[in-house]
């Protein structure tokens, strides 16, 4: 009798093993199986929040099939600890592991408002945006220029909302002056900048900050980024450069950035800079010469007067040989690349088309029937806007 109730015993246990192997195998199969959501949603994490509130917040909204599978996911995964306060973006038929990693990563707010501060070389922006989840697109809520505009209603509403994101956007080729001023214009960042930073060591980038962050941080980062970029292209540079520095190379590829209106011309550009320095021609580049007489601190708003080109300015390429002494804005990664691996060509010339782009020549014939080329094009644009 007592072999008959062991035997059953264990026929028991083994049953309720397999059982359980079975609930583990299911619920690691629904744990990271897809969703059920059909479209994105903000999931909203209150500081101080815990696993269990967010997973019942989570079934609320259809983003899980089991709170409980949820919660045992992040257990076992060792992150029930690590949830971050935040608005989080979860994409459509998101799987719940994939959901306790955005929880739980980086704390950064992918979701809700932005506030992006867009330092350009014309003006500055600052824009307020509201991410719609369903289609991971900015819908914009407010525009204004901080220099000549009020602070809209919205853009204080926001500053309220603990769950706002802020950017700072910085275009390729504006100054060291211009992003110093525009980290002042800020008004939820603290510290001071005490003075300009070095010209060209700033990357154009997207930079998140926090409100309260110091200005000379930020700053500190973007040299950081810049000299990491510059590093990355002088140990892949090509043979041959008339350029014997890393800093050389950043002041070249400043006049590569200032002088190219389009992309795919950046290496062209390029060329034809590295070639007239092997030939021991002046650059002879307009950009330059304005820096001389801005220092980069705002725009010239005009034409160049003859006697700015005649001045002898350390920026003056028609005047000086070689390179100017300094970089004239802050290059982009792309436009120090095209630097220090321009284009194989002949060029030595070039001058602005029409298109946006330039015309190139190898010779001085060719490069005047493309100068009266675009004179031509000028006084047909002026004679359109007289009309």
């Amino acid at each position: 009798m007592w072999r008959h109730v062991a035997a059953n015993g264990i026929t028991f246990l083994i049953v309720a093993l397999f059982l359980l192997a079975g609930v583990i195998v299911w619920g690691t199969q629904a744990y990271k199986a897809p969703g059920p959501l059909a479209q994105g949603i903000c999931v909203q994490v209150e500081s101080g929040s815990t696993m269990r509130r967010v997973s019942q917040q989570l079934e609320e909204q259809g983003a899980v099939s089991s709170g409980a599978i949820f919660r045992m996911g992040a257990d076992y995964s060792d992150l029930a600890g690590d949830l971050k306060a935040g608005s989080f973006l979860v994409p459509e038929q998101a799987s719940m592991q994939q959901i306790v990693g955005i929880v739980t990563s980086s704390g950064q707010s992918t979701c809700g408002t932005e506030v992006v501060y867009r330092v350009g070389v014309r003006r500055n922006l600052v824009q307020v945006r509201e991410l719609d989840p369903a289609t991971s697109s900015f819908t914009e809520v407010a525009e204004f220029d901080p220099a000549v505009d009020a602070a809209p209603a919205a853009y204080e509403t926001v500053k309220e909302q603990a769950d706002t994101r802020y950017r700072l956007a910085v275009a390729e080729g504006v100054t060291s002056w211009q992003i110093a001023n525009a980290l002042r214009e800020i008004d939820i960042l603290d510290g001071t900048i005490a003075e300009t930073p070095p010209e060209g060591m700033l990357a154009p980038d997207s930079y998140e900050f926090q409100p309260g962050d110091d200005r000379a941080a930020i700053i500190a980062q973007m040299q950081a980024a810049q000299a990491q970029i510059l590093a990355d292209a002088w140990a892949a540079r090509a043979d041959g450069l008339p350029v014997e520095t890393p800093e050389e190379a950043l002041i070249l590829a400043s006049l590569v950035e200032k002088e190219t209106g389009v992309p795919t011309e950046r290496r062209q550009v390029a060329s034809v800079f590295v070639n007239r320095m092997e030939r021991g021609m002046r650059l002879q580049t307009d950009p330059a010469v304005i820096y001389g007489v801005t220092k980069g601190e705002g725009i010239l708003g005009r034409g160049l007067r003859r006697s700015e080109l005649d001045a002898e300015t350390p920026w003056n390429t028609y005047v000086i040989p070689g390179l100017p002494p300094t970089p004239i804005a802050n290059p982009g990664r792309a436009s120090i690349e095209a630097a220090l691996n321009p284009d194989s060509t002949d060029f030595v010339f070039f001058v602005a088309d029409g298109s946006g782009g330039h015309a190139f020549a190898t010779n001085l014939d060719d490069h005047n029937r493309n100068v009266a080329a675009w004179r031509a094009i000028e006084a047909q644009q002026a004679e359109s806007d007289n009309d």
